[in-house]
């Protein structure tokens, strides 16, 4: 009786997660495939290093612009959604194949804008490790299940070659997440219930042209910091063929992110209190754009821009919670719940980075196991 009482408790129980596996295979089958795919190229290439830099490169330069699309992007895709994608595209490709270009033209070659000169990054791998090249396809499937992670500590960390530089990095990232949700917190404490009252109804059509320009300022200031996450499988200094090539593949891949309307990771930016107003867009896109400026101008050490936009979401949907300055009632509880998701999916990126990069990378796990 009582074998017989289990296995018909159970037998539904065992149904529902068969169903729940069997449709998460059915969506997500050609991506598994894809990814498999990856992971075998990986395997095939990494021991042939001049090969494997490029197959790296590649993902890198996919996954980087993916994952962080939710924090350069995600709100000027939300607020033109009326607007044609190769319309998107096209004027985001124009700034990054000009800021790139300066880049390798002021600093010879470097296309980092010297985030790559910093101790502990300066020196070009000769040699890969599995995990190395692997690393951007980590972070392919996280940014497929809406997980906003560290693109600089997933692939700059596996690359370290000396401690006090993957530390500098750590601690300029968790003062970015702090300075933005502080910086967040102020502004929209004491503005917010100002914009709510003006945010309302058809905004002028100059918002639109503001929300372009800070978008195109941001962007260009986002790609002097994290094009280091991207140019790290890459000689340090690219001559002209491979400057096409670099320019090549990521205008390429951001052609698929605009044709996608944005990767999956942009329900991160879009479940955001009124982020899809053009208005609270160029507000968002400029305060980011200034505090990362700012940023780069203290230091040529590289850093997790996800932290910095993160923090500045935080900040800003607790404020506007507590200030009731958004359109749709949410509390303060729920608020605080978004905040805490965001960032513990970041902290979660955190760990599977150090894992990777303690793996693949001898001076990650000698600063943390010695």
């Amino acid at each position: 009786m009582n074998i017989a009482r289990t296995r018909t408790l159970t037998q539904p129980l065992t149904s529902k997660w068969g169903g729940r596996l069997q449709e998460f295979f059915q969506e997500h089958s050609k991506f598994l495939l894809l990814m498999a795919g990856a992971f075998l190229l990986v395997g095939v290439t990494y021991q042939t290093p001049r090969v494997g830099m490029w197959v790296g490169f590649g993902f890198a330069a996919y996954a980087a612009v993916a994952n962080d699309s939710l924090q350069t992007l995600g709100p000027f895709i939300a607020a033109n959604r009326d607007r044609k994608w190769w319309q998107l595209w096209l004027f985001v490709a124009t700034i990054f194949v000009a800021t790139i270009t300066y880049s390798w033209y002021a600093y010879s070659g470097d296309v980092s804008s010297q985030r790559l000169a910093s101790r502990g990054f300066e020196t070009a791998p000769t040699q890969f490790h599995y995990l190395q090249l692997a690393a951007p396809i980590f972070l392919i499937i996280l940014t497929r299940f809406k997980m906003p992670v560290s693109t600089t500590f997933l692939l700059l960390s596996c690359f370290a070659t000396s401690a006090q530089g993957l530390g500098a990095m750590t601690i300029k990232s968790i003062s970015g997440y702090a300075i933005a949700f502080v910086c967040a917190i102020v502004l929209w404490m004491t503005l917010g219930r100002w914009m709510h009252q003006k945010f309302q109804g058809e905004a002028h059509p100059l918002w639109r042209v503001g929300l372009w320009t800070t978008t195109g300022l941001l962007w260009s200031v986002w790609l002097m910091q994290d094009a280091a996450n991207i140019a790290v499988f890459l000689p340090r200094s690219l001559g002209v063929a491979d400057l096409l090539v670099f320019l090549g593949v990521v205008v390429g891949g951001l052609a698929i992110i605009f044709r996608r309307g944005g990767e999956a990771i942009q329900q991160v930016v879009e479940e955001k209190a009124d982020v899809v107003d053009v208005r609270a867009g160029t507000v968002i896109t400029l305060l980011y754009a200034v505090i990362l400026y700012l940023f780069k101008i203290v230091s040529q050490i590289p850093m997790s821009t996800t932290w910095v936009f993160i923090g500045l979401l935080a900040g800003r949907e607790i404020a506007m919670a507590v200030r009731k300055a958004n359109n749709d009632g949410r509390t303060f509880a729920h608020a605080f719940k978004l905040a805490r998701k965001d960032f513990t999916y970041v902290t979660i990126g955190f760990f599977i980075s150090l894992v990777i990069a303690a793996v693949s990378n001898p001076v990650v796990a000698d600063a943390l196991f010695d």
